[in-house]
């Protein structure tokens, strides 16, 4: 009993702060998408796309490694040798943010070139300075995570979001009339600020807590073999799946525009569907974010005692709980997504999407839980390989349809990788375990 109401109460507490972030994170999408219109938030997109690959050079599975590492030197009650730890991911991150953000900064042309919209140059400089930061909070939201102190990992990324988007209040206005670049380049400013801000925060938050132990006579066994063998296979996973998803996000405005369409309907259509639509649709999966994550050390528990009716009813009632309400946030999306669109992007044309997409809700949602429990019984490099799949297959209709039939094609290749993606981690899941789903 004390341990679902320990699970209970996390649950609640992590979707509330969720719930808050993506609540204040629509507010600011909607504010946004109002200074610098579709073709702006279409624009925003391209920059956000070259910039996943380039957080996923800086982060390399660092966060992971430090999480992992540190725990198993503080199971020993190694204090010494976790600062040994965390001085070796220090020095592996640094190297791999410092790459990410020159390559931003140099290539930031070509880059601009390679996404098919040279405005967003600037754009992409000045991202470059803010991935070092990146690079080296990840080692510091692990061991966060590592100590058990999610608290601060969240307050980490609360400072982060916040006074990214503080900024982008403030300063935005400004960019009034000078064109979707130039809001583009004070936008990725300010989150490039960001990322300093909450690199201090996490900092002051590790020095008091830090091992306090001499580091004298520590010893933390072959830390470099393990920290390469731990994160080399994560990084080098990530780098393919991350490329192949940007590059599918950057074809589809130069394969709308191959369909007829003009550069600026082509980018307004993608930036409606990416940055209007999607924060809508995926505002209530915080839920499942939180309880997928809550349900990883539950399953893996489980799994190793061996206990698999246990692991067979948390994923038949979850699953269960997670079709209901995926169920009826579909309805509602398709009931009232036209209202729903006018109230938050006026005279945006968003809502007829927010209709015809919300049968994706059920499948994202579901694909979320089941994405959370193969993590839990360790399959998450087959989650990865999923993913892999699917964001290659994706690319290969966009580039092969969309020309052919235009936007129409771009929802139903949308609708095939969503459902793509949950049809293989369903069977994924269903050789793990036996799944019986009641309602």
């Amino acid at each position: 009993m004390k341990k679902i109401s320990f699970l209970l109460k996390n649950t609640l507490l992590i979707t509330s702060a969720s719930l808050l972030m993506r609540s204040v994170s629509l507010f600011f999408q909607t504010r946004v998408a109002g200074m610098t219109g579709a073709e702006g938030m279409g624009l925003l997109q391209l920059v956000m796309s070259v910039q996943a690959l380039a957080i996923t050079v800086a982060a390399s599975g660092i966060r992971y490694s430090a999480a992992r590492l540190v725990s198993e030197e503080l199971g020993l009650n190694r204090y010494g040798a976790a600062r040994i730890v965390m001085r070796h991911c220090v020095i592996y991150a640094l190297p791999f943010g410092l790459t990410s953000g020159c390559a931003l900064y140099f290539l930031a042309d070509a880059l601009s070139v390679f996404a098919g919209d040279e405005r967003i140059a600037p754009a992409l400089r000045l991202l470059a300075p803010g991935m070092p930061f990146l690079s080296l909070n990840s080692v510091f939201c692990g061991y966060f995570g590592a100590v058990r102190k999610p608290w601060k990992l969240s307050a980490v990324q609360l400072i982060e979001q916040l006074s990214g988007m503080a900024a982008v209040l403030i300063f935005l206005p400004a960019a009034s009339g000078r064109g979707a670049g130039y809001a583009c380049a004070v936008i990725s400013g300010c989150f490039s600020a960001s990322d300093a801000v909450s690199f201090l925060a996490a900092l002051a938050l590790f020095i008091p807590g830090r091992p306090r132990v001499s580091v004298r006579g520590a010893s933390a066994r072959g830390v470099s073999s393990r920290l390469l063998k731990t994160s080399l296979p994560i990084a080098l996973s990530s780098y393919a799946r991350t490329a192949l998803s940007s590059l599918r996000h950057i074809t589809v405005p130069s394969a709308l525009r191959r369909s007829g369409a003009s550069a600026s309907s082509a980018l307004s259509v993608y930036g409606t569907v990416h940055g209007m639509v999607f924060p809508v649709i995926t505002f209530p999966q915080a839920l499942f974010y939180s309880l997928s994550e809550l349900l990883i050390p539950e399953l893996t528990a489980a799994q190793v005692r061996g206990d698999m009716r246990r692991c067979e009813r948390i994923v038949g009632r979850v699953l269960s709980c997670a079709l209901i309400f995926s169920a009826a946030s579909s309805v509602f999306f398709a009931v009232f997504g036209p209202r729903l669109g006018e109230a938050l992007y006026k005279g945006q044309n968003t809502g007829e999407y927010i209709r015809v997409m919300a049968p994706l809700a059920a499948v994202m949602y579901l694909d979320t839980v089941t994405d959370g429990m193969l993590k839990g019984f360790g399959l998450q490099l087959d989650s990865m390989y999923i993913n892999i799949a699917d964001a290659a297959l994706s690319l290969v209709l966009i580039t092969v349809l969309i020309p052919l039939a235009g936007i129409k094609a771009y929802i139903g290749v949308i609708f095939f990788s969503e459902c793509f993606n949950f049809l293989l981690s369903f069977i994924r899941l269903s050789r793990a375990v036996k799944i019986h789903i009641g309602l």
